[in-house]
């Protein structure tokens, strides 16, 4: 499909073009070493790499179409189009590109620091159980109706993006749920979509090692919701003290879901065991597969979207209370002995205070509560002694271990984990690096109706160590040990 590049400009702002705009292009990169003859390269300045660098090597590849934000040399025969922001006009060129696919289906992003997976997911099985073709983008998988499609990062780049959507709509596909990544909204990857609607779950201190400060990830955030259309919804959480100030400033129509505080849809936690949840939404009773508050809090946000895309109430109630829970979040296992081991992907200091307490909810203080929990590598650094504090806080053992070190030195990360751990609490502290020793060592010391918690890396199939993965599955490896250790 080969397109003339000013036809693909629409939205762009444009300083100065040196050279033509008529050449037609059938491929768009930010990556120099893909650069072809019919290529439209972008040279994006990013973290640690500059697109501006490489201009000429795509030219000595044939390529003559570039798009810059910065001042160049000119080149013999290249069209060099200077626009104010590189990053915002290759996600408006995608999308252009593609037919902006967004507009041709209900497209709703999910955004904040816990939940999204879940609720996007959660939405993508509730509307395939109401009869709809749907689209998933997540951090787990992508999913084109029964199709799945690996994932790279929770919101892809632009290209990736639009050329999914764009996949989508030739499927037939009338609804997609999305995770919106802050690092997306920030690097203007989500630029040119049309969302019918936006769910703001919660915000905690995670990413800083990226925006650094507290108050610049609550404005990213806050970003997604400025500029929804007044054709779209935005939902928050007013459970969440910064619910309210995500919504100031958009055109959106604004609608609140909260568990404990005054909003537009409620729910009630009536009862809250292993084997799931009673809720009250809106004055109905509904069971639920899912556990722990948080989940209840999941299932309203889903509940709210699909009332605000005017869903069948009781079409609805019926599908959700038949949803399973999603891969890595809070999935238990119960071994032939008795002993219950939780795998969850809380890798933040709330999240695994979240769960933490959710076992406390639910056990009856006849057994004992084991926490094996990790760290990511090159990742925030000062959630590590708190993550380690909130472990001995709602434990009554806890082995700290490794999570994915990435490239930095597991030791290391183990030992910023430990600063957290009181004096009172460093009896109960074990510290091993290897994390199939530490998930054997909390099942070799739990007795029958003992809990075991293993958090952090939750759906992630693989151990990341000096940049290179492992196959790692932690209910995999829980399973196999129970067997061995017959327990």
């Amino acid at each position: 499909m080969k397109q003339i590049v000013k036809d693909i400009l629409y939205g762009v702002n444009i300083t100065s073009v040196s050279g033509s705009t008529l050449d037609k292009i059938n491929h768009l990169t930010f990556d120099s070493r893909e650069a072809t003859e019919h290529s439209l390269f972008f040279a994006l300045e990013g973290v640690s790499t500059d697109g501006h660098n490489f201009i000429e090597d795509v030219i000595k590849k044939g390529c003559k179409n570039i798009i810059v934000e910065k001042e160049v040399n000119s080149f013999e025969g290249a069209n060099i189009i200077t626009v104010e922001d590189s990053h915002k006009a290759l996600a408006l060129v995608a999308s252009n590109f593609y037919d902006e696919p967004s507009k041709k289906i209900k497209l709703i992003g999910v955004t904040g620091t816990n939940g999204k997976t879940t609720i996007t997911t959660l939405l993508f099985n509730l509307y395939t159980k109401l009869g709809y073709q749907c689209g998933l983008i997540s951090t787990v998988v992508n999913k084109i109706c029964d199709k799945d499609i690996p994932s790279t990062h929770t919101t892809p780049n632009p290209i990736a993006l639009n050329e999914l959507l764009a996949e989508m709509v030739e499927e037939g596909v009338s609804h997609c749920f999305m995770e919106v990544s802050s690092h997306a909204i920030h690097q203007k990857r989500i630029a040119g979509l049309q969302f019918s609607g936006g769910v703001f779950t919660n915000i905690t201190h995670d990413h800083l090692d990226y925006h650094k400060t507290f108050k610049e990830y609550i404005n990213v955030k806050k970003a997604f919701f400025d500029n929804l259309p007044k054709s779209a919804f935005a939902i928050t959480n007013t459970d969440d003290k910064n619910g309210d100030v995500m919504l100031q400033n958009t055109k959106a129509k604004k609608r609140s879901y909260a568990l404990k505080n005054v909003a537009d849809y409620k729910a009630k936690v009536l009862e809250n065991e292993f084997s799931g949840l009673i809720l009250s939404i809106d004055g109905t009773e509904l069971w639920s597969k899912l556990i722990g508050d948080f989940n209840a809090s999941n299932l309203l946000a889903v509940y709210a979207v699909s009332q605000e895309l005017q869903e069948d109430t009781i079409d609805v109630l019926t599908a959700l209370s038949e949803l399973e829970s999603v891969d890595g979040r809070f999935q238990y296992i119960k071994s032939n002995g008795g002993i219950t081991a939780i795998v969850d992907y809380a890798h933040t200091p709330d999240a695994l205070e979240n769960v933490l307490k959710t076992i406390q909810n639910i056990r009856t203080y006849n057994e004992t509560v084991f926490t094996v929990v990790g760290c990511g590598g090159d990742r925030d650094k000062t959630k590590r002694p708190i993550m380690a504090e909130i472990a001995c806080n709602f434990s009554d053992q806890v082995v700290m271990t490794s999570d994915n070190p990435r490239t930095e030195n597991p030791d290391t990360i183990l030992e910023e984990m430990m600063t957290g751990v009181d004096a009172v609490n460093f009896k109960k502290t074990l510290s091993i690096v290897d994390r199939t020793q530490a998930i054997k060592t909390a099942i070799s010391l739990a007795k029958p109706n003992d809990i075991i918690l293993i958090a952090g890396k939750g759906h992630e199939k693989y151990q990341e160590i000096n940049g290179v993965r492992h196959d790692f599955d932690d209910m995999a490896i829980v399973t196999e040990l129970f067997n061995k250790l017959n327990k």
